[in-house]
């Protein structure tokens, strides 16, 4: 293991992470143009560097970070690493994109196996609950199938990556399957701090957070969002002018953001979404050694002066905007 990598429990699992791990989505073209030779350099570089932890998700690429994740694990010993995968969001198809039922789970988690050409997981979390109709599916189908998953040696544990935090919290106290871990993405980062508001609840109940997205999906960076960012024109507007002013200083945003987002404490792990050499190696050095006095002085400005008055966020957006496409496309 490198010798300046950081590794912490996930609850109350056996897993011991690496506070630096890396997010499927950047082995797809959600972020930038995906070139998979390069995806498997990347992954195996940062294997060599003591990242243990990588996710993926049938959503990414729709099945091509899996593939590509899969084949750059061949010939790393199994028990060297750990990997997540996802359930219940699919297809880019509006009508398509989410099925939650205890069938379709059991089928997906056993073709992200067969992508990854592996046995099992280590942690199989469902995908954004957030977008099924009826909470009950996640706690009456949706659990029970992944419980069983376990049973059969397909999973070793289950979880649940969603935007919203409160679901999350409700469907640990309701659920009667061990939820051994929550993902939570863009929560907690400098413009919204929120995860730090629930760390406490959900280790009072043995559940491990991993935590995604320390630059707000792009948001935070002086090259901006992709433009299917759900934040709101004004968000983006506010995060322009910060990014602008870290372009005048010869500052990237994105590494302000990232060392933040490191610091914070209680959270076992954080993927970065990373696609070249130079972003995973800038993220390693964020973490062992820090900020400079200089990138200190401009991220104590950019608090002050944009982002301490008000939590930046897109809460309620996203499934309004699901549901009036998918009413739209039903009425075709």
């Amino acid at each position: 293991m490198a010798a300046t990598m950081k590794y912490n429990q996930l609850g109350t699992t056996d897993m011991k992470l690496s506070h630096i791990s890396l997010g499927g989505a950047s082995f797809s073209n959600i972020y930038a143009k995906f070139e998979e030779d390069k995806s498997i350099q990347l992954i195996k570089e940062a294997f060599e560097q003591g990242v243990n932890y990588i996710e993926v998700s049938p959503w990414y690429g729709q099945g091509s970070s899996e593939r590509t994740v899969g084949k750059a694990l061949k010939g790393i010993p199994r028990d060297s690493y750990y990997i997540g995968g996802k359930v219940g969001r699919y297809e880019l198809a509006v009508e398509k994109m989410f099925d939650f039922s205890a069938e379709r789970v059991a089928a997906s988690l056993d073709y992200s196996l067969s992508l990854l050409e592996l046995d099992y997981v280590d942690l199989i979390q469902i995908h954004d609950p957030t977008f099924t109709a009826d909470t009950s599916v996640i706690l009456k189908e949706t659990l029970p199938a992944l419980e069983r998953a376990v049973k059969d040696g397909k999973a070793r544990y289950v979880g649940i990556a969603d935007y919203d935090l409160d679901l999350m919290k409700e469907i640990v106290e309701e659920s009667d399957v061990k939820i051994s871990s929550v993902l939570s993405y863009a929560k907690s980062t400098v413009i919204d701090n929120r995860l730090q508001n629930y760390t406490k609840f959900f280790k009072s109940k043995g559940v491990g957070v991993i935590n995604a997205a320390a630059t707000g999906m792009g948001l935070l960076s002086n090259m901006g969002p992709q433009p299917w960012h759900p934040a709101s024109d004004d968000i983006k507007a506010l995060c322009k002018q910060a990014s602008e002013y870290c372009k005048s200083q010869n500052v990237e945003l994105a590494r302000l953001a990232t060392w933040f987002t490191l610091s914070q404490p209680d959270i076992a792990t954080n993927l970065c979404g990373v696609v070249t050499r130079e972003q995973l190696f800038d993220t390693l050095r964020c973490l062992s050694h820090g900020l400079d006095q200089h990138e200190k002085a401009v991220l104590q400005y950019l608090q002050e002066r944009f982002f301490d008055e008000v939590t930046l966020h897109w809460d309620g957006v996203e499934l309004p905007e699901y549901q009036e496409k998918l009413k739209n496309k039903l009425k075709m």
